[in-house]
């Protein structure tokens, strides 16, 4: 199958555009409130918490902290880009014109990924300012920034054609993601819980991402890395059988 690459990057160049128009909201607000979590985090308790794993608190917390931004916004960017068009109506003139659904995902699921990328780059040089780190495997961590942001993006475009309100695009990134990344060893290995929560935290799948995006820098996790990996293709293959559903039965996207 030959992709239509016009339409791709017609609807990649749209949603790229409607963020650098907004600048403030899409990049500098979340570096910003990242930036007062290391000042809160890493000044005021890493005062208190020397070190974690041999790590100090301050470089522990950046693996996390990334991963909160990137789950967060990826699943915020990709859900906004397709309900909108839902919203106005312009949704019907996409689904009217040679545009398969492979290359309407890639133009906005790809926007979507592209822009969480960036503000996770520009998070961790942000860190840099705050306390020093060591990346000890950089292409691992690469490797998890863009399937984390890819899949993630994903589950937000499925998301946002769920959603037929902007309460229930709100919905699961505020009360199921971000609990779920707080829980999640963000801020603390889960080895420092009482052995029955850490039983209970295993079952709390960012725990897998960001234990394997903190190996990728300091070669330290709470779980095996290949479990980790092993997660995130997991989710990455049901996000693809959602979308896949959803053009195959036009499932409210014609509603």
């Amino acid at each position: 199958m030959t992709l239509n690459v016009h339409a791709i990057r017609a609807i990649y160049t749209f949603e790229m555009a409607r963020t650098f128009r907004t600048l403030m909201q899409s990049i500098a607000s979340p570096v910003i409130s990242t930036s007062l979590y290391f000042v809160v985090f890493g000044a005021a308790i890493g005062s208190r918490i020397q070190e974690v794993d041999g790590i100090s608190y301050g470089a522990f917390i950046i693996p996390g902290l990334i991963m909160l931004s990137l789950l967060t916004e990826s699943i915020s960017n990709a859900s906004f880009g397709i309900y909108m068009p839902k919203y106005s109506g312009t949704i019907f003139e996409i689904l009217s014109a040679p545009i398969s659904g492979v290359e309407t995902v890639i133009g906005y699921v790809g926007a979507a990924a592209t822009k969480s990328l960036i503000l996770g780059i520009l998070i961790l040089i942000t860190a840099r300012f705050f306390v020093d780190y060591e990346i000890q495997h950089p292409f691992w961590m690469a490797l998890f920034l863009v399937l984390t942001a890819l899949t993630f993006s994903m589950f937000g475009f499925v998301l946002g054609v769920w959603a037929d309100s902007f309460e229930r695009l709100q919905v699961v990134p505020m009360l199921i993601v971000m609990p779920l990344t707080f829980l999640g060893g963000s801020f603390y290995s889960i080895t420092m819980l009482p052995p029955f929560w850490q039983t209970v935290t295993l079952f709390n799948p960012v725990v897998y991402l960001v234990s394997g995006f903190r190996w990728s820098f300091y070669g330290s996790s709470d779980v095996g890395v290949e479990l980790s990996i092993a997660a995130i293709f997991g989710f990455l293959i049901l996000c693809t059988g959602a979308i896949a559903y959803i053009f195959k039965t036009g499932y409210r996207l014609k509603v």
